[in-house]
């Protein structure tokens, strides 16, 4: 099994982050990553999620949510093609910590017949691209705390 994890200090209160983290309608509003991503937060729930790694054409992927812990975590599983040819599962993770601070852990661990070979090819690219996403969701989240929100959700 091969996995990718990343992970940033946010100074935004939990509940905050995981507002705008779950907030999928406006997921374009400010994620470079994930740029689109539609369907219900509940299990069992199938997305439709674009995913744009840096440098790459980006890949639609159809997830099922697996688990969901509000204000702490959910997951999902997909895969390319056929189940066992490129299979992951992704997880974001979100611990409370003091001065109303926040971990966002953000993973994702691949399995299948393919999965050493795509990810030999896309690996950096797709840590980037979590990478890329933690940083924003840190900017946008810290900025509207900055301007004295109450909630880390879509300006108006």
């Amino acid at each position: 099994m091969h996995k990718i994890c990343t992970d940033i200090v946010i100074e935004t209160p939990i509940n905050e982050v995981w507002d705008l983290l779950t907030d999928f309608d406006n997921f374009e509003m400010w994620n470079p990553f994930i740029t689109k991503i539609r369907g219900e937060l509940e299990i069992g729930s199938k997305l439709d999620v674009h995913l744009q790694p840096p440098g790459t054409k980006g890949l639609d992927i159809t997830p099922v949510i697996t688990k969901l812990e509000p204000v702490n975590e959910f997951r999902w599983k997909g895969n390319l093609w056929v189940k066992g040819i490129f299979d992951g599962e992704h997880a974001f993770r979100l611990e409370e910590l003091e001065n109303d601070r926040t971990r966002l852990i953000q993973c994702e661990r691949f399995k299948g017949i393919l999965a050493p070979l795509i990810l030999y090819v896309v690996g950096e690219k797709t840590r980037a691209g979590f990478e890329k996403m933690n940083a924003s969701l840190k900017n946008e989240c810290e900025k509207r705390n900055r301007q004295g929100l109450t909630q880390c959700a879509p300006l108006a």
